[in-house]
């Protein structure tokens, strides 16, 4: 079986696994996203829902939708790697990070076809460099060429086994051995691994709690 077969039989298995998750999860991931836009709605206000433009598979640009976790503010912020405690996200968002139920909206971003359950972390164009206060284009990171072959995804090696802390560059490193790995084995793999973090609230942890 040629590459060309081999890259088409993963792609459809990835995107049957992405929609059957969906489907089979909705009767209780829905009553659960319901019950998260009320306590945000009563304890939060609005918007409920936060919006940012991410880098996608080849570059291309969409808007990723995530439930809202920080207080408003003057101070711009990209909505990734916060400090630890940071005093910008709210009660409920903290527990909503922690458990990654603020990621929940994304779902409507891997129906479209922006995103799939497993991939690099989807970031803004204009990420935080390594020191405070710095920004740079994410195609500045070394290794974003490799990452942007594949759709971004909710998790991934470098979303469970990377530091919260670590460098950009050395997630990307993470990102790019699953490029190069990527199987429909290895999805299954770290889906159930995700949901186990998910169970233990320790997506917020500096080293994940496995």
């Amino acid at each position: 079986m040629n590459n060309n077969r081999v890259g088409l039989v993963y792609f459809l298995l990835k995107r049957s696994l992405d929609l059957v998750l969906i489907l089979l999860g909705s009767v209780v991931l829905l009553p659960i996203c319901l019950i998260i836009v009320i306590l945000l709605f009563v304890f939060d206000g609005r918007p409920v829902l936060f919006f940012q433009e991410r880098v996608g598979q080849g570059g291309r640009i969409f808007k990723m939708c995530k439930f809202r976790t920080m207080n408003f503010s003057l101070q711009p912020h990209s909505d990734i790697d916060l400090l630890e405690n940071d005093p910008r996200v709210t009660r409920i968002g903290r527990l909503l990070r922690a458990t990654a139920m603020d990621e929940l909206p994304q779902l409507i971003n891997i129906i479209k076809g922006d995103m799939s359950f497993v991939g690099p972390k989807p970031l803004p164009y204009i990420v935080e460099g390594p020191e405070s206060g710095e920004y740079k284009c994410l195609d500045q990171v070394p290794g974003y060429a490799q990452r942007i072959k594949v759709l971004p995804g909710l998790t991934g090696l470098a979303q469970i086994y990377a530091d919260k802390d670590s460098t950009r560059r050395n997630k990307f490193r993470y990102d790019n051995i699953y490029v190069r790995n990527r199987n429909i084995f290895l999805d299954i793999k770290l889906i159930a691994l995700s949901i186990a973090i998910t169970f233990k609230a320790g997506w917020e942890s500096k080293r994940r709690i496995l």
